[in-house]
């Protein structure tokens, strides 16, 4: 349209109408005089806007739910990183749990024997491939401790110390094939010499051949001169096979170690020897034996008495070759 006088007059007059159509529907009110155009208006323009307003709505939707899902998002990682920090520390927790447990087993091995102990945590192993079974232990020289020095924890003889560091030191364990300890039966103090075999049994030589040993039978350290290596008392093992003893000089035993070499964590370094050996009261209590059930029979009198007046009628009752024979007669 043309920028005329004739349609700025059209534009004043419309504008001018429209004020006037609003003021009449606000005083109105409810029964307003333009309602009828106002309906009428709905029911032409009504399906053109519900068709705008579906197709606008999924993107909308589409918007709100990508905002909804951004907050999920964050919502469940910060889900995740709560429950990560309550497994480590449940995992923590565990570990200090067992730790304090081995803890306690040592230092009741150790109050049994009387040995003066200084605790360790093993920071390595030795490959089981490699040349040598040996642990290294975090503490060394700084700490008091020696070469030859007997290694142990709550279930018994771990090792010997062989390398020291200022705060650290080498341990070669009780199951290496260089590892010698003397050793002495529980109850009849037989003597003998142990050496390790990797992750089979240790090898034991009794020196005496014809010894009454059997399966189940344990055994504990004999001690060395002035204590070093091996102070004595320490459990060892519990004997799994005795080999016949042929006539020789010595006796071989094969015993199953008290200690997991695989599974080592809390350690001790016996800094200080007993005043007396210990013998055997630092080997831990013997499994009592499981009792074997045993089956009673209980017979009634009823029974007993049936039994008897049925037997008695059976023996009493002529056969059929009786009958027959007494009536020939």
């Amino acid at each position: 349209m043309r920028d005329t006088r004739e349609s700025r007059l059209l534009l004043v007059l419309l504008v001018a109408i429209a004020f006037a159509l609003i003021t009449v529907d606000i005083r109105g009110g409810e029964d307003s005089p333009v309602d009828g155009a106002r309906g009428a208006a709905a029911a032409v323009f009504g399906p053109i806007e519900n068709g705008v307003s579906s197709a606008v709505d999924p993107v909308g939707n589409a918007i709100a739910a990508i905002r909804d899902s951004g907050e999920r998002h964050d919502r469940l990682a910060e889900l995740e990183r709560e429950n990560a920090a309550l497994k480590a520390r449940l995992g923590s927790d565990d570990r200090n749990r067992s730790r304090l447990a081995q803890l306690n087993k040592m230092l009741k091995v150790a109050g049994e024997g009387q040995y003066g102990i200084k605790g360790a945590e093993v920071i390595a192993i030795g490959a089981a491939q490699g040349f040598s079974w040996t642990i290294t232990i975090d503490i060394g020289a700084n700490d008091g401790i020696k070469r030859d020095m007997t290694v142990l924890n709550g279930d018994g003889l771990v090792g010997r110390v062989t390398t020291v560091g200022p705060n650290t030191a080498t341990v070669l364990l009780a199951n290496d094939p260089d590892f010698t300890v003397g050793t002495r039966m529980e109850g009849s103090d037989e003597l003998g010499f142990a050496s390790g075999q990797g992750d089979r049994p240790l090898r034991v030589e009794l020196l005496n051949g014809k010894a009454q040993i059997k399966k189940g039978d344990r055994l504990v350290t004999f001690g060395s001169q002035a204590d070093r290596p091996f102070v004595p008392g320490v459990p060892v093992g519990v004997v799994s096979r005795v080999d016949p003893s042929g006539g020789d000089l010595t006796r071989t035993l094969y015993v199953t170690p008290f200690v997991g070499f695989s599974k080592l964590d809390i350690v001790g370094v016996v800094v200080q020897t007993p005043e007396k050996d210990p013998r055997d009261t630092v080997l831990p209590a013997k499994p009592k034996p499981t009792p074997t059930p045993t089956v009673t029979v209980t017979v009634t009198p009823g029974a007993e008495n049936a039994e008897s007046a049925e037997s008695a009628e059976n023996s009493e009752a002529p056969t059929d070759g009786e009958s027959q024979q007494e009536e020939n007669q």
